[in-house]
């Protein structure tokens, strides 16, 4: 999710790439850099933190002036965030200059090949193999383009690669699979931009890429193959967003942006996960099978949005591994004196990896000897620093801080892992284990269904924009779902909201219930033991005191048509699953809600994105 910015044309370069850049830190802002081409020279500059640290070396040590550039500021994924990973890298000889957004899945196999030709890498990246093949081919004869057709055909992932050639500085070429980028086109003068906010205030017409393209562009004009080298196309459209809606792509809000980036982001977070022989592996297990095999008891940790993850965690986890799962809130646990052994994995769910109560929650943990294992979304923050392993979300910046892909990939990586420990345990075969995956990878159509049918949960919203209170229930992996649904609507529309397992509700919530009361009802799948039949006669129970019941139920289940006021549909999936796909128009309905009554979606008040303070 980093921000890519490239120019050539008859302005200052460094000018047009820095102000890009700037349109873009929300993309990324781990680290930033830039390459400049200047007599038949690669002058570069890159600093870890924010852009302002790239500006001030470069104030202090001026570039030369330049016509052809490119920058990126970064969100890390491999390697941490410091100045030797900071991109732009360099080739081997420092001929080429190359920026990079996603995740190559085989560049270790690319790198040993490299290192066997005597190739030293100066960083920990996945981005840098491709500056040294590019390179390779370029030694080898043709020019820019054609070495970065013959580079992409040997990559294998999701990646936007943007560089530059020492020898041939009027140009600058890109590559797109799964990743975006986005051409601007100019008089005398052309862009690359991961998004148009890199360079709406210089041109609004831009053109869009198809997948498995290679651009290339000068200043007279812009060239569309396949990575095969064919001729291609892009589709060209004029933006008419202003600047502060260009970085929302044209959404009124980040968090809108954010939910329908989701199918996007549950790709990323499941890129990488197979090797080739198709078994699961994760982003840094540092702990080994021995290790895994020893754990008795997982405790998973978290607060807020991240705790209801966690709660899907432990139904998925001891369903397919066989091994208890207790849910804590951090902010609770090493108050309650909690009984940790050697061989006991303590689970810590943090987007930011800086949340105070996780931290000090697994740093009392570890004192007690056990293994911790972080869930997290920022490569180099400190609650990865201190675990013992890692599983990275790749969700990319969110800036909502009403978390939604955030969460979302938090349910990708809990199921990852529950399935990784049962590969190492035994308690699943491989071709269990590889169906599970397999619906994993298709959920990304699933949720884009989902968010094309939008409309019709913001016409629900506009219905219920009145309501001064709303109950969610759900059973077995829909009820942290319920949670999740309350708590956006709490955190967004500042209205009473509550989430309630569906068999609670004769034990006392019931009391609630009253004429035209809204109640969100995530109703199992079918077949799955009895839950089904237990929901259907809780949602009866509730209808017949006068609730509004509004259904989540799985597409062409006949038993619930006539118990509903309102059916919002979704993808059959299995039950663990479920709340991949149940999430998201709550999520929508929450953001619609918020938005009709006037409040700022993406800075709800009272709250921070990060919760740093215990």
């Amino acid at each position: 999710m980093c921000g890519i910015v490239g120019y050539v044309g008859d302005k200052q370069a460094q000018g047009v790439v820095i102000e890009g850049l700037r349109r873009l830190e929300y993309r990324g802002y781990d680290s930033a850099g830039i390459a400049l081409i200047e007599a038949g020279t690669v002058h570069s500059d890159k600093r870890a933190g924010k852009l302002a640290n790239l500006e001030k070396a470069i104030g202090e040590r001026p570039l030369p002036e330049s016509t052809t550039g490119i920058g990126h500021t970064r969100w890390a994924t491999h390697g941490a965030p410091n100045d030797q990973n900071a991109h732009p890298h360099l080739g081997r000889r420092d001929r080429v200059a190359l920026v990079h957004n996603g995740i190559i899945e085989n560049y270790a196999t690319l790198r040993a090949e490299l290192e066997a030709e005597g190739h030293e890498m100066r960083s920990e990246t996945d981005t840098e193999i491709a500056a040294h093949l590019l390179e390779r081919e370029l030694d080898a004869g043709g020019d820019l383009t054609t070495a970065m057709q013959a580079v992409c055909r040997r990559l294998e992932g999701a990646f936007t690669l943007v560089a530059v050639d020492a020898q041939d500085p009027d140009r600058v070429v890109a590559a797109r699979r799964n990743s975006p980028l986005v051409v601007g086109l100019g008089q005398g003068e052309n862009f690359l931009g991961s998004d148009v906010a890199a360079f709406i205030e210089h041109t609004r017409d831009a053109l869009e890429l198809g997948q498995d393209q290679v651009v290339t562009i000068t200043r007279e004009g812009v060239t569309v193959t396949g990575f095969d080298g064919s001729p291609a196309e892009g589709k060209p459209y004029h933006v008419d967003w202003d600047l502060s809606a260009a970085e929302k792509d044209g959404h009124d809000w980040f968090m809108r942006k954010e939910i329908y980036e989701q199918p996007q982001a549950v790709a990323d977070a499941l890129l990488g996960r197979r090797t080739p022989s198709g078994a699961l592996q994760l982003d840094e297990m540092r702990l080994s099978e021995q290790e895994l095999r020893d754990v008795d008891k997982i405790i998973v940790i978290a607060c807020g949005t991240a705790f209801y993850a966690g709660l899907v965690a432990k139904y998925a986890i001891e369903h397919w591994c066989r091994i208890p799962v207790e849910v804590e809130l951090a902010h609770e646990f090493r108050y309650r004196d909690p009984i940790l052994t050697a061989n006991t994995l303590v689970v810590a769910i943090s987007q930011s990896g800086e949340t105070a109560d996780t931290l000090q929650a697994i740093r009392h943990a570890r004192v007690q000897g056990s293994r911790v294992l972080a869930i997290c979304n920022t490569n180099g923050s400190t609650i990865p620093r201190e675990s013992d392993a890692v599983i990275y979300t790749h969700a990319g910046p969110e800036i909502g801080v009403a978390s939604t892909k955030g969460f979302i990939t938090q349910l990708v990586a809990s199921y990852l892992l529950g399935l990784y420990l049962a590969q190492v345990r035994g308690t699943m075969f491989g071709d269990e284990i590889t169906a599970v995956v397999n619906d994993l990878e298709e959920m990304p159509a699933h949720l884009q269904t989902l968010i094309d049918r939008k409309d019709e949960i913001y016409a629900l919203a506009a219905e219920l924009k009145d309501a001064r209170s709303v109950l969610f229930l759900g059973r077995h992996a829909g009820y942290p779902v319920a949670l999740e649904g309350a708590l956006k609507l709490k955190e967004l529309a500042y209205i009473h909201a509550e989430g309630f397992a569906a068999g609670e509700l004769k034990h006392g919530p019931i009391a609630l219930i009253e004429e035209g009361l809204p109640v969100f009802c995530v109703v199992p799948p079918r077949g799955r033991d009895q839950l089904h039949d237990k929901m259907i006669s809780a949602i009866q129970e509730i209808r017949a005191r006068g609730a509004r019941t509004l259904l989540l139920v799985e597409e062409d289940d006949p038993a619930v048509a006539s118990y509903a006021d309102s059916v919002i549909p979704l993808p059959r999936v299995p039950v663990l699953l479920q709340p991949l796909v149940a999430v998201v128009p709550l999520q929508l309905f929450a953001c619609e809600l918020a938005s009709l009554l006037g409040h700022d979606v993406d800075q709800p008040r009272n709250l921070a994105k990060s919760v740093t303070v215990e």
